[in-house]
């Protein structure tokens, strides 16, 4: 069994399901004011911790060419002082889409080279690069997950359910 190529089918379903959550939001919905974490927010959120985790380690990581200080955190940083990222510069869907095809890409580029056996590569993290993976993959589909309902509950928009994508 090649575990590299079942992560792989489940990184192209959840990325396809947070594209189609994407597609599907009104634009009433994607920068709204009146939400704690806008809809775009927390899509860029979820791609950019999928970017991050496809790589061997902190060390490799490099942010995405359109990435903007600290957009990544939900809330203050985790680490002294504290900075709360000041979002003043939405993202389109426009480049959520690009990140979606970037992380895409990282998925095939990335993923089949990467030593399962091996510790995540990030301190915070005490998992084996097959763990990460599964954790990864359950970050960004429990965010796509929120998007959806925000979309169910708010706009009547529906997002498809895609088992796996083998392509």
């Amino acid at each position: 069994m090649n575990y590299h190529v079942l992560i792989q089918a489940q990184f192209r379903a959840a990325l396809g399901m947070l594209e189609q959550a994407v597609d599907r939001c009104p634009d009433t919905l994607w920068n709204d004011a009146n939400d704690k974490t806008q809809f775009w927010h927390i899509a860029y959120h979820a791609l950019f911790y999928t970017h991050l985790y496809l790589q061997k380690s902190e060390a490799d990581f490099q942010p995405w060419v359109k990435h903007h200080e600290h957009y990544e955190l939900m809330g203050p940083a985790p680490w002294p002082p504290h900075p709360v990222p000041t979002l003043d510069q939405p993202y389109r869907k426009s480049d959520i889409h690009e990140y979606i095809d970037f992380c895409r890409q990282e998925v095939e580029r990335n993923l089949s080279t990467l030593d399962l056996t091996l510790p995540s590569g990030f301190s915070w993290l005490p998992l084996t690069k097959f763990e990460l993976q599964i954790y990864s993959i359950r970050h960004l589909q429990q965010h796509t997950g929120e998007l959806m309902e925000r979309l169910g509950t708010r706009a009547e928009v529906d997002v498809d359910w895609i088992g796996t994508r083998s392509e």
